[in-house]
């Protein structure tokens, strides 16, 4: 099962730069898409419906805001919107579908680079999914957890570390998050392969970022424990541009 996980800053955008084109090429079984900004019935999807597609939406109450969906190759057997605490359902942060004996969770968290408010809900955020995951993986023990956490966990997810420190998305107790979750029985899949610095899925529109290559490795497939042995490769993509994010993928056998 090939998943490929990718923040599109708005699809209906990420459309017309081509995005059902590298779809077709990259045929991932299941596509996870974070920030849709669009009802789906906004939306044509009718490339990705040719090749055989079917699609899954959780979107935010707010109109261009937010959302999350799930293309696949495989009919879900069973999709969960949201985790059901409205704070968040409201903003369409999180899908769940499940196929075969594996479910994938597809969640864009919160941001808190706007202000102290959406900091807080970032961070309560955080409690909640963990809390959520826990209960799942009691159920479901074969989970991938996917999408963008707008958190960087270590040092070399980030330029420039020392300069971002007090910034959202790099505070100390963030990364201490991650970093729990991961002991709480998950690895991060991309580690696993590659322990590079300079590996980026994240960059700023400003000054050139992308192309100077100062990024942020924001985006994630996490993996729990009992999967681990299924686990075959785990990549990001960042030569795809049709956001200021780019793809993230895994394998599974």
């Amino acid at each position: 099962m090939k998943i490929i996980s990718y923040n599109v800053n708005g699809i209906r955008s990420a459309l017309e730069k081509g995005l059902a084109v590298w779809l077709k090429i990259e045929q991932p079984d299941v596509f996870c898409v974070q920030e849709t900004k669009a009802l789906p019935e906004q939306v044509d999807i009718s490339d990705l419906e040719s090749m055989g597609y079917y699609s899954y939406w959780f979107s935010a109450q707010k109109k261009g805001y937010s959302g999350v969906a799930i293309f696949s190759k495989i009919k879900a057997e069973h999709i969960v919107n949201g985790i059901g605490i409205d704070l968040y359902d409201s903003e369409g942060r999180t899908l769940r579908a499940d196929f075969g004996d594996i479910t994938i969770v597809n969640s864009y968290f919160p941001s808190g680079t706007t202000g102290d408010v959406r900091q807080v809900v970032k961070e309560t955020y955080l409690k909640d999914i963990q809390n959520y995951i826990d209960k799942l993986k009691k159920e479901r023990p074969n989970i991938v957890l996917c999408g963008d956490f707008n958190i960087c966990h270590t040092e070399i997810d980030i330029h420039n570390p020392s300069k971002q420190n007090g910034t959202s998305g790099f505070l100390p107790h963030e990364r201490a998050w991650i970093s729990q979750f991961l002991d709480s029985g998950f690895v991060d899949s991309f580690r696993v392969f590659n322990k590079a610095p300079h590996q980026y899925s994240w960059w700023s529109y400003r000054a050139g970022a992308r192309v100077k290559n100062l990024g942020w490795r924001i985006d994630y497939h996490m993996l729990s424990q009992a999967l681990v042995p299924r686990l075959k490769s785990a990549s990001i993509l960042p030569q795809v541009k049709h956001s200021d994010h780019c793809p993230v993928v895994v394998e599974l056998g």
